[in-house]
């Protein structure tokens, strides 16, 4: 696997688990009001699949055909994601080889999905987002 491919599919992990940016900026914070400790939280919020394909939607121009099929992908990635968390937990190189083998096949089914303009449009956008993930790595 490439290097971007990889990158980007860590990308697409690491955005589904945190949400989206553009739709959590105007839903404030909720104050929690429990004493009990609080339960494990998923990795993936359940939200993120639906926030990361009405991106994909809007950047890519996708059909509602298309959008349904990725909404698919991306809700089974988060739920994977998830799982794998629960099972692995702490055995990080465990975890990371699971995350690699999600990631893989998400964007074998991803290229299965979009145009091939659409597809490459897609790896041009995790390219330049790799690129500012750099730039903004301490050194």
């Amino acid at each position: 696997m490439r290097l971007s491919q990889l990158s980007f599919s860590l990308l697409l992990l690491a955005t589904l688990s945190v949400g989206c940016a553009r739709r959590n900026n105007a839903i404030p914070e909720a104050k929690s009001v429990s004493t009990a400790p609080p339960a494990a939280a998923p990795v993936v919020a359940p939200t993120a699949a639906r926030d990361m394909t009405d991106i994909m939607t809007e950047e890519l121009n996708l059909t509602a055909e298309q959008r349904q099929k990725v909404r698919a992908i991306l809700s089974g990635v988060a739920e994977q994601a998830n799982a794998a968390q629960k099972q692995f937990g702490n055995n990080r190189p465990a975890l990371l080889a699971e995350q690699k083998r999600i990631i893989t096949t998400s964007d074998k089914e991803l290229q299965q999905v979009l145009t091939p303009t659409q597809y490459q449009q897609l790896k041009t956008k995790q390219r330049q987002m790799q690129a500012q993930r750099q730039t903004r790595k301490p050194n």
